[in-house]
């Protein structure tokens, strides 16, 4: 292990609980009150109470950054604010000072933390749910049913676990490794990891536990509210994306063809691990809306949250009464996507791929009952303050026709892993170990090849969309990343998909295009122009600083990562 370390203030004593609850109410946020110890240790509910606690830390990606997506870090969007958070990723402006996610470095390690906690209060379980129960036969089922809980919460905190360090790893490389507990006021040095030994702890975390955990809290009546925790097809999904992360360009600088392997065995164990039955959703366009993702079988794991209008509030039109325009995706993203007939001269957007118009607004769009009309004097003239500057607004997980000025709300559950983005991990890693169109041998549990599983995403977009027949890997690889850039648009994706390829010193240092829309003759003329610059320092800005207060608390043990 490296030789740096971490000065850190692990805390851990009697604290409110910032729980779920009941154990038969997931989504219930009641917050309990300071216990003393006498009380913690005879009431079987403060199991339920910390188990939840494991959860709170993880991220509800519609406020990731400016309370928005985190899509304009990136090239598939642009802040309409002239002052945002965005603009310190948009200029190579991140340091050590200056960190709009840097908090995330805490909240993740405070999950880790209540992990740690919950783990060590469990040991203790089996006799606290015996104390708390009489010993009435009827009462046994109960206790039976209380068991198994407290099995799944156990294996699920080690997911937990294993999902902030995945979470820390993205943005910093090498993180300590904290698996204990301390005493309050405790102060201790935690040696610094690699990038590679964290990922092996988290495969490690995830394959020691997977057996215990419940495969489907939507098949299992019992514990129906509990939809949402994490289950097997989820963990296994953490450590799908871990691996292809680990595999990449910019963690596998040698290219080592074993990182493939592990990454496409991990995508097909979830492929083909019985009852999982996971599925692409019938629609694109309607997936991501309302109460749909919590339904669909292309859901792997939603983090979930009351009914709200964040979203909508963010980024309606700065034109429809209530919204704010927010983020604008950008030309570069708009220009991708593929057309499946012949091009129309007078207007860009006819025969694209309909994911096109199943995530951005353009100008001619019917959206909330009107028609986008961008040109000068128009209802969203570009020219009118807080108006779209790219001449695109977002309509993906927007629900249309929320009346915002009464208040109106929609659910808006943030959909952090589904069965596309697996078909795609198991494609990526699939090409890079065999080749488009290689199984290995044996090829159990390898029904698809590569360029069957990136033929069921693109099928389900369209099937009018061209079939991908390169033998090249190299070419298929383009075709992948194309692929990603469509399908994953404003997932949360785009970012570390361009860092992990080392791709982001190229396409973060291009300049942010929009469509400018004017008229000639009442006919509508598409002009493609440059709205922002954008900066990105290689190799520093491939990972994140460690936050300048981190590094002097530790008196020099916490060494900064290069660069910075």
């Amino acid at each position: 292990m490296k030789k740096n370390k971490l000065y850190a203030f692990v805390i851990l004593g009697i604290f409110v609980v910032a729980g779920f609850g009941c154990k038969n109410d997931f989504l219930n946020t009641k917050f309990d009150t300071l216990r003393i110890p006498e009380v913690l240790n005879t009431d079987r509910n403060n199991l339920w109470s910390f188990g939840n606690q494991c959860y709170i830390n993880i991220q509800y990606g519609f406020t990731a950054l400016d309370n928005n997506l985190f899509a304009t870090a990136s090239d598939e969007a642009q802040q309409v604010a002239s002052t945002s958070n965005a603009q310190s990723f948009n200029n190579g402006a991140i340091t050590p000072y200056i960190n709009p996610l840097s908090g995330l470095y805490k909240t993740y390690y405070d999950g880790i933390r209540s992990v740690n906690f919950f783990l060590d209060f469990a040991k203790n379980g089996s006799a606290l749910l015996r104390l708390n129960r009489d010993t009435l036969i009827t009462d046994s089922l109960n206790y039976r049913l209380d068991k198994q809980m407290l099995k799944y919460y156990i294996a699920e905190a080690h997911v937990c676990r294993a999902f902030y360090y995945a979470e820390l790893i993205k943005m910093y490389g090498g993180v300590p490794i904290i698996s204990a507990t301390f005493d309050q006021g405790t102060q201790q040095y935690f040696p610094k990891a690699s990038y590679d030994e964290v990922v092996n702890y988290i495969v490690t975390e995830i394959d020691n536990n997977k057996a215990s955990l419940q495969v489907n809290w939507k098949t299992d009546t019992r514990y129906a509210t509990s939809d949402g925790r994490f289950s097997l097809g989820s963990a296994l999904a953490v450590k799908t994306r871990v691996l292809l992360y680990a595999a990449s360009p910019l963690h596998n600088p040698t290219n080592d063809v074993n990182k493939w392997i592990k990454a496409a065995a991990a995508a097909a164990e979830l492929m083909a691990t019985p009852k999982l039955n996971y599925a692409l959703n019938a629609s694109y366009a309607t997936f991501f809306t309302g109460a749909n993702p919590l339904t669909s079988a292309e859901t792997i794991l939603a983090v979930r949250r009351p009914v709200n209008n964040t979203i909508e509030t963010q980024n309606y039109p700065i034109a429809t009464p209530g919204g704010n325009t927010g983020i604008c995706p950008s030309n570069n993203l708009v220009s991708d996507y593929e057309y499946i007939g012949a091009p129309n001269a007078s207007n860009p957007y006819l025969n694209r791929d309909p994911r096109l118009a199943a995530t951005v607004v353009y100008n001619g769009s019917t959206w909330n009952s009107r028609v986008i009309n961008e040109a000068p004097g128009g209802s969203d003239d570009m020219t009118v303050p807080l108006a779209s500057k790219t001449g695109y607004y977002l309509k993906k997980f927007l629900t249309d026709n929320l009346n915002l000025v009464q208040g109106g709300t929609a659910q808006n559950q943030w959909v952090a892993f589904r069965y596309a983005e697996i078909l795609l991990d198991y494609a990526e890693a699939m090409n890079e170990a065999y080749g488009p169109d290689g199984l290995p041998i044996p090829s159990t549990g390898y029904s698809l090849t590569a360029r069957q599983a990136l033929a069921q995403v693109r099928a389900r977009a369209s099937a009018s969309l061209p079939s991908i027949t390169t033998v090249d890997p190299a070419a298929f690889r383009t075709a992948l990343k194309h692929e990603r850039r469509i399908e994953l648009a404003f997932e949360d994706h785009r970012f570390w998909d361009l860092l992990r390829w080392k791709d982001a010193e190229i396409v973060l240092n291009q300049p942010i295009q929009g469509m400018q829309v004017t008229m000639n003759g009442g006919i509508a003329v598409y002009q493609p122009l440059n709205v922002a610059n954008r900066i990105f320092h290689a190799p520093a800005n491939y990972y994140f600083p460690f936050a300048y207060s981190d590094v002097a608390i530790s008196n020099g043990t916490l060494v900064q990562n290069p660069g910075y």
